[in-house]
């Protein structure tokens, strides 16, 4: 996975609440196991009519919007478990994911592969969705290190939650797999320690 620690950039709004991952990822799309090419259908029924014209209407569409990261209403991500979701919103180019409330195994599978998502309040979520509405190509801050976002033109910011385990795989750009790796000194030596005295 890409190391993480600061982002800053502006930001596509998706004022929507209750966004599942079949809204995210059409079932239909669901064929390849690899994460590459799902951001090419991401959010697929709404940005495209059925002629495969762009909806001009839909955010992903106008190209006023622009960033790495997903802004979007409370309740992000419910809906079944499916892993695309994930790939798709990340292969798309989106790096964060922001809103009020997120469905846990989304929030899981989102931090497993890379894409972080930042729980607010929903009074601070609506403050993002103001700014952006104010000025499109208002630039958000988010700082994993120290755990806060920021909005760049007022200042305001706001403290989040990552698990901490998963926090330092992203800093360090881990899957699990790797984060092991990373103790391998370590686990030998215990095991050298144990065995000493078994």
């Amino acid at each position: 996975m890409e190391k993480f620690k600061t982002i800053i950039s502006s930001c596509v709004p998706l004022n929507i609440e209750n966004v599942d991952t079949d809204q995210i990822i059409p079932a239909r799309f669901l064929k390849a196991t690899n994460r590459v090419g799902f951001g090419d259908n991401l959010f697929r029924d709404w940005r495209y009519e059925s002629n495969n014209q762009p909806k001009k209407e839909f955010m992903l569409n106008n190209p006023e919007f622009s960033g790495k990261i997903l802004v979007s209403a409370r309740n992000f991500g419910c809906g079944s478990s499916r892993e695309h979701a994930v790939w798709a919103i990340y292969d798309y180019g989106f790096k964060v994911v922001v809103s009020s409330f997120f469905a846990d195994i989304f929030k899981n599978n989102c931090l497993n592969c890379g894409l972080l998502p930042v729980q607010v309040s929903e009074e601070f979520l609506q403050k993002v969705f103001k700014a952006i509405e104010k000025d499109k190509k208002t630039e958000i801050k988010v700082d994993l290190e120290n755990l806060t976002i920021t909005i760049a033109a007022t200042g305001k910011t706001e403290k989040f939650f990552v698990n901490p385990y998963k926090r330092e795989c992203l800093i360090n750009g881990y899957d699990d797999i790797d984060y092991l790796i990373n103790l391998k000194d370590k686990i030998e030596a215990y095991e050298q320690k144990t065995t000493q005295f078994s």
